[in-house]
């Protein structure tokens, strides 16, 4: 029985791909994208959310926790993350759920009778499934066989990724979706790396290599404030989109927000980014124009 660890299922969703659709956000990523909205998914584990203001001094966790790892604060708790373990036991342990896990192992089957309850809404609007993450490709033996299932019950699939897979992998997972959203976050190697912790060679290449076997795109780019903004680069991916060809039916500009600097805190991490703007409308329309000017098919948000 094929196994896979899930955070979430947004039902009803209208931006990850054509018509009414449910993406699963599956746990695990390979990049560090320094404005990344769902920080509980980087993990491979998933992670546990921490609600201070849920807390009411009961004790258990400060008693459960190896010593000293977790003490009382003036709200709350302060927990020592790095050397606390297993935050599982306590979770369940907690009367008044200040704790709450981002994750849940999954088996195919399940997931998928789960995903065909929604059959009608996908087939009333030509929608489908959309598996996201994290990056969803690193669980790609679950991620297949679900693909699979849906496929055959004649349900339209999508994958989100960022690309960076080994190319066969990357192949494989193609012969069960029918459309790839592909996240090109800088076309430079440098400007990459600082926002994403990560050399982008073999992002590029991924994409190249899916464009010559036809698989269908949308290419989605995010434009941050002073992070990926430079106006060269912005030209450089572009142009590089249009170099892809007739593969790439779509390329959605995704404009910054920090919808998701909430959750660092339940996280006890950090976010970097609490000081930077939104990017302007008009800079953002100017962007699509440049993009339609290639002939690229263009949208802000999808």
């Amino acid at each position: 029985m094929v196994q896979g660890r899930v955070s979430k299922l947004q039902r009803y969703a209208t931006k990850d791909g054509p018509g009414l659709r449910t993406t699963v956000f599956m746990t695990g990523c390979n990049l560090r994208c320094k404005w990344c909205a769902n920080p509980e998914m980087l993990n491979a584990k998933g992670g546990m959310f921490y609600y201070k203001e849920r807390c009411q001094h009961c004790g258990i966790c400060v008693q459960m926790a190896a010593l000293g790892t977790i003490t009382f604060a003036e709200i709350g708790c302060a927990i020592d993350r790095e050397h606390c373990g297993d935050l599982e036991p306590i979770k369940d342990a907690c009367p008044f759920e200040a704790y709450e896990s981002t994750s849940q192992l999954m088996d195919c089957e399940t997931l998928v009778h789960k995903l065909l309850r929604d059959r009608e809404f996908y087939e009333n609007s030509n929608g489908g499934v959309t598996f996201s993450g994290g990056e969803a490709g690193l669980q790609d033996d679950f991620l297949y066989a679900c693909a699979a299932k849906l496929r055959q019950a004649g349900i339209h699939t999508a994958l989100d990724t960022a690309g960076l897979l080994e190319p066969q992998r990357l192949l494989r997972l193609c012969q069960v979706f029918d459309l790839v959203l592909y996240d090109i976050k800088a076309f430079d190697a440098d400007i990459h790396k600082r926002c994403t912790g990560v050399d982008n060679t073999l992002i590029l290449e991924n994409a190249k290599l899916l464009c010559k076997q036809k698989m269908p795109m949308i290419v989605r780019m995010i434009v941050v404030p002073g992070m990926n903004d430079d106006p060269a680069d912005i030209t450089a991916r572009l142009q590089f989109v249009k170099s892809l060809g007739s593969s790439v039916k779509q390329v959605d500009l995704l404009p910054y927000h920090n919808l998701g600097e909430g959750k660092y805190d339940k996280l006890g991490m950090t976010y970097e980014l609490h000081d930077i703007g939104k990017m302007s409308d008009e800079r953002m329309e100017a962007i699509k124009q440049e993009g339609q000017k290639l002939g690229l098919h263009m949208t802000i948000g999808g």
